[in-house]
């Protein structure tokens, strides 16, 4: 039996190449309501507290556009701690004009979809309580999406001018494309050790640590055995798995190795790519 990840298991930060750094920077900062936690030699780091890098931005001069059909990044997913922050958010988004890619309820949460200016995919949303989360008679979390409450959400937004994204905001979840399901979940299953919570056919994976709804999102809609997109194509670089301790780190480094995942390990940094070539940086608390 493998190793269950341990529950207070999260993710990171989400590392992107882009193609003009500044223009990148001043879309989080002014669009998303990031802060510049530190800029130098092409590369920025965002945070929302001051102290935690959510966000890196990394410009590459010779970046192309991702490919469709391609693995990689379908979106990553800015969570918010409260409902009134999304609806701020929301709010700051309309008045800007900045165009959306939609909005949706999906149960267990609430979400407004867009992309920055390189095509990446990006969510902002607001947990319900867990309390109110829905499951299945097979006790997976219905994953569901239904047009999202716009007005009674921004009746939420109060009088408070938008003032960026508030402290306790943190990178929810991941969502990626990649090639095999099947590959996928020996790996995000059987390796890192996430619980399988919503499936949908076998198009979709989504796995959690804790009992969340989801860390990480997998799906294999931009086609089966779709190859990975070229090195200097913008997009997903890495994200990071934060385990709460070493003890825990290291089971989870072990397992992998018993599956066969080739691990690049330095005194820094412990880095393992999926079999579909989205790489993660396995970190502690």
């Amino acid at each position: 039996m493998n190793h269950i990840i341990h529950p207070a298991t999260e993710i990171g930060y989400v590392h992107l190449i882009v193609s003009n750094l500044d223009r990148s920077v001043r879309f989080y900062k002014e669009m998303i309501g990031f802060h510049v936690l530190n800029k130098e030699n092409k590369k920025a780091i965002l945070t929302a507290d001051g102290v935690t890098p959510l966000v890196v931005l990394e410009e590459n001069a010779d970046a192309v556009p991702k490919p469709p059909r391609t693995t990689g990044l379908y979106h990553f997913a800015i969570l918010v701690p409260e409902r009134k922050n999304l609806a701020r958010s929301l709010l700051h988004l309309l008045k800007s004009g900045y165009p959306l890619h939609g909005a949706a309820d999906h149960l267990f949460s609430e979400a407004v979809y867009l992309a920055d200016p390189d095509g990446n995919g990006i969510e902002i949303y607001a947990d319900r309580p867990r309390e109110k989360w829905e499951k299945t008679e097979s006790g997976e979390y219905k994953g569901v999406t239904e047009p999202l409450d716009v007005n009674g959400l921004l009746a939420e937004a109060g009088n408070e001018p938008w003032s960026g994204l508030p402290e306790k905001t943190k990178i929810g979840h991941v969502h990626l494309h990649v090639a095999n399901m099947e590959e996928t979940y020996h790996f995000y299953v059987h390796g890192l050790g996430f619980e399988p919570v919503i499936r949908m056919n076998d198009h979709a994976l989504f796995v959690s640590a804790g009992g969340y709804h989801h860390h990480i999102g997998l799906n294999t809609w931009a086609g089966v055995g779709a190859p990975q997109p070229p090195e200097n194509a913008v997009g997903l670089r890495v994200f990071s798995i934060v385990l709460p301790n070493e003890e825990e780190w290291k089971k989870v480094i072990g397992q992998l190795q018993q599956i066969g995942a080739a691990i690049q390990h330095d005194e820094k940094r412990v880095v393992v790519n999926d079999p579909s070539g989205n790489q993660i940086e396995l970190q502690t608390a």
